[in-house]
């Protein structure tokens, strides 16, 4: 469990290094972001992020600058604003599980039925490899702040292979590459 803590905090980080960060969105068909001016980041009371406080900071951070640049403006009073944008981060622990057939130590190429059929005995082992990873996510949901309704999520999402050498950097990329489906505002 400590480790799955320990490589949370780059959830966000997964885009520029490792494996691919895998990026989907979805847009309410009936929202108009053009009504929308002001937006606060919101953190719901009571919810708990396994990232420390820079990290956090560092995803507030890259939401305002994706917001600003797509033409909204930031408020600090989530009760005034017209968006609420709210960050998730997911750290879970997987597992891939890979199994090799020896056979006559020449591995899965080699069979002895390609010459005949069972020439004497057969001898194989079959190892199995398991590789241990962490699925962090990032999801950040856009709320219409008065009716309180979903208008717009990206989720990014990849395998998480250690901790990031440059979260300065990575974690804007990340949040860039999620938040570019996002309509402008008009």
């Amino acid at each position: 469990m400590k480790r799955l803590l320990l490589f949370a905090f780059s959830v966000l980080a997964i885009g520029a290094c490792g494996p691919t960060l895998k990026v989907s969105h979805d847009v309410s068909s009936h929202a108009d972001f053009s009504r929308y001016q002001t937006y606060a980041i919101y953190h719901p009371a009571g919810s708990k992020s396994p990232l420390s406080q820079l990290n956090v900071n560092r995803i507030d951070n890259a939401i305002i600058s994706q917001m600003n640049a797509k033409g909204y403006t930031m408020t600090a009073d989530t009760g005034s604003a017209d968006l609420l944008v709210n960050p998730v981060t997911i750290a879970k622990q997987g597992q891939n599980v890979t199994a090799n057939t020896d056979y006559y130590g020449y591995g899965g190429f080699y069979r002895p039925y390609y010459w005949g059929g069972g020439m004497g005995m057969m001898s194989s082992t079959t190892s199995y490899s398991v590789d241990k990873y962490v699925d962090g996510s990032l999801i950040i949901d856009v709320i219409d702040r008065n009716k309180r309704e979903l208008l717009w999520q990206g989720i990014g999402n990849s395998q998480i292979d250690g901790p990031v050498k440059d979260p300065d950097t990575k974690i804007p990329e990340a949040v860039a590459k999620i938040m570019a489906s996002l309509p402008r505002k008009m």
